[in-house]
């Protein structure tokens, strides 16, 4: 979603969207805050002119939090907000360190620190701004989409996700991370929450000599291995989410489960219809 971060976030190429358009991509400035609530009010808005078009969305990524909260409906409105409350803990962040906070979560609030990427300082300092001010109580109840969605959850072995994960930490610094960090840093505060994707610290170690290109590429590759295994288990209590093996073509897989939602909706249309 942030400008200039291209080939650390592996953001969709100009040649991936010309041929199938993305939404969701460069709404901010790397110094620009930007939650999951204007997220969630930037996909609605797209889907629902997708919806009028007669087109259909594919909701693609990574933070399963943010991905619920558009297609479950979590009402972020409910959860707290306190400016103050966020300044010290962005002050405590930037005297204790992201491992002091990420421990003060797990002891104030377990459940959501459960939730939270406790390797993101911008994610560990909003979970202890909503801690601070409501608790460890469970999330909001969903609200709801208005509108039929079909999860689909595309599965690799373990051994096989590693490679492809070493093979694309490669790829990014082959493909000119370390030159884009540069430029980055160059224009931004690193110490912007934008750059905790994972890539850019590396990338800057290897600029300031504090690291090798190799020793730069592995410590990639580790924090997207145990990024991924928090996504697996946040995937995991997700529910009806048809799992597709990615390891193999799966079209025919995700075909075979759009068919039977479209026939589901179907047979739920006719039920409803009057006599």
């Amino acid at each position: 979603m942030y400008r200039g971060l291209d080939i650390g976030t592996a953001k969709a190429t100009p040649d991936d969207r010309a041929r199938v358009v993305h939404h969701g991509l460069d709404l901010a400035d790397p110094d620009q805050p930007f939650s999951v609530a204007e997220f969630r009010a930037h996909a609605l808005g797209a889907l629902a002119d997708l919806g009028r078009r007669g087109g259909i969305g594919i909701l693609a990524g990574g933070t399963g939090f943010w991905l619920r909260a558009v297609m479950a409906g979590i009402d972020t409105d409910a959860l707290p907000s306190d400016a103050d409350v966020r300044a010290q803990i962005e002050r405590d962040l930037e005297v204790d360190g992201l491992d002091v906070l990420a421990a003060r979560l797990e002891a104030a609030a377990p459940r959501l620190a459960d939730r939270t990427d406790l390797r993101n300082p911008r994610r560990v300092v909003r979970a202890l701004e909503i801690a601070t001010l409501r608790g460890d109580a469970p999330l909001p109840e969903p609200i709801g989409y208005p509108a039929p969605v079909l999860g689909l959850q595309l599965v690799v072995d373990t051994p096989a996700l590693v490679r492809r994960i070493e093979g694309r930490a490669r790829s990014q610094f082959r493909a000119g991370l370390i030159e884009e960090a540069r430029a980055l840093r160059e224009r931004w505060d690193p110490d912007l929450p934008a750059f905790s994707a994972i890539g850019y610290r590396e990338s800057w170690a290897v600029l300031d000599e504090e690291s090798t290109l190799e020793e730069a590429i592995d410590l990639d590759a580790r924090r997207n291995v145990a990024f991924a295994k928090r996504q697996r288990t946040w995937f995991r209590r997700e529910p009806d989410l048809a799992v597709v093996d990615a390891t193999r073509d799966p079209g025919p897989v995700a075909a075979d489960a759009l068919d039977r939602f479209v026939v589901g909706l179907e047979l739920n249309a006719s039920t409803q219809a009057p006599a």
